[in-house]
């Protein structure tokens, strides 16, 4: 069912936009005694899932007894980083997801039917996996609240992703990615019907359909003409419907089609959102199928300090590095403990631009920092950042072409989150 629906890539959605909204719809679901809130974490601050957490905790009041941010594998959000995201929300409402430890086991997807998805990429069984605190706290509302965006693992972001990923456990999130990366993400991004989640479709029909779930989703873009992020629709609703609408809104506010490959692009990285490959990857995942034979990614990440959010994916990443799918491929073959982290291995596939562009990344200079070897240890350029800011200013530049002084034309993006990019005979619809 469809609680609530607005939007359009002209529609500019301010907080009271939203707030009135949640609350319509809330009304219709009628009354609740006790409440679930799953929104994203920090590293989806943009996605205005924070302002709705803290609107349904202002229309609940008591019966909202749990938020718990939908961390996956990232981590746990600091306090400065809640008190941000989620305004006058209390703290002490706020659960960490341990997805290690935290997780229970609702129900299997059959191999062959991973298989047929797949097209035969990988054919194993996959857990649908979500935190314990989902069957064990006695809910009868939990809501999904988040923002539809093109996605490098699922194809487009959300809806059942934010439980299964976002609440879900070791084996579940690992097979996941695998799959995605397997089938292969070229053929994935931007597109709301992929495997994954087909996988993820068959899980919610089949093993958490008696669940209390309302999905809450927002699709947000950057507006070109004035720099500014804003939110462009909002779609409520506990069915497929809810996400196949948010997901057509993205497809149009989030992906730009270019009619020629890029030579050059420039990435910001935000200090307060990135400080990981595991997410600023984002800047290779969003722009490969824009990017040139022979061109170059430059990466300016002010605050990267390590490769993976959690401590043993990023001993992998180490270990293993960004060397592309044939290397990925045999160092799983070869190591069991790559084949146990799956997510890992896809990442690592995710993260090379195999051979085909070149990938700079410039760490800032603090002592956190990560450093030229480790830079190039995983496989990628390092240039300094003082050096190359100096001539490609993210102060100065505007998203989009840029013509510098000296005539070269290069394509800055200010937040690799919020968008995919791709060169027209490179994206099929």
């Amino acid at each position: 069912m469809l609680y609530y629906e607005i939007g359009s890539i002209n529609h500019e959605l301010n907080a009271e936009d939203l707030k009135k909204g949640l609350f319509e719809a809330l009304d219709k679901i009628g009354k609740i005694h006790k409440v679930l809130a799953i929104p994203p974490d920090y590293t989806r601050l943009p996605s205005r899932a924070g302002e709705l957490t803290e609107f349904t905790w202002q229309y609940f009041g008591s019966a909202l007894t749990d938020v718990l941010p939908a961390l996956g594998t990232h981590s746990p959000m600091t306090d400065a980083q809640i008190a941000h995201m989620f305004g006058t929300l209390p703290a002490s409402l706020i659960r960490e997801h341990d997805w290690r430890n935290d997780v229970v086991t609702v129900g299997t997807v059959p191999a062959e039917f991973v298989k047929e998805v797949s097209e035969g990429a990988v054919e194993f069984p996959w857990p649908a996996q979500v935190n314990k605190l989902l069957l064990d706290g006695n809910f009868d509302l939990i809501l999904s609240i988040g923002q539809v965006v093109p996605h490098e693992v699922v194809g487009m972001a959300n809806y059942n992703k934010n439980v299964f990923v976002g609440t879900g456990g070791v084996e579940g999130i690992n097979k996941s990615h695998f799959v995605g990366a397997a089938y292969g993400m070229e053929r994935m991004m931007g597109h709301a019907d992929t495997p994954v989640r087909r996988i993820f479709n068959y899980a919610s029909d089949h093993f958490t359909n008696h669940m209390p779930i309302v999905y809450v989703q927002t699709v947000v873009g950057l507006d070109k003409t004035d720099g500014k992020i804003k939110c462009r629709g909002l779609f409520i609703g506990d069915d497929f419907e809810v996400f196949d609408k948010a997901a057509k809104l993205a497809l149009l506010v989030n992906f730009e089609m270019l009619d020629k490959p890029l030579t050059k692009v420039v990435v910001y990285l935000d200090p307060t959102e990135f400080k990981s490959t595991w997410l600023g990857n984002k800047s290779i995942y969003r722009t490969r199928m824009a990017i040139d034979n022979g061109g170059e990614l430059i990466v300016l990440a002010p605050a990267l300090k390590e490769f993976g959010e959690d401590k043993e994916i990023d001993r992998l990443i180490r270990k293993y590095g960004y060397f592309g799918t044939p290397a990925t491929l045999k160092a799983c073959d070869e190591n069991e403990e790559l084949r146990d982290n799956l997510s890992a291995a896809a990442h690592l596939i995710h993260g090379s631009s195999e051979g085909r562009f070149n990938i700079t990344y410039c760490p800032g200079k603090g002592a956190d920092n990560l450093t030229r070897k480790e830079i190039e240890s995983v496989g990628f350029n390092y240039a300094d950042i003082e050096e190359v800011t100096a001539k490609y200013n993210p102060e100065t530049l505007r998203d989009g072409y840029n013509t510098m002084a000296d005539g070269e034309e290069i394509f800055y993006i200010s937040n690799p989150a919020l968008g995919l990019w791709a060169f027209k005979d490179r994206f099929k619809y």
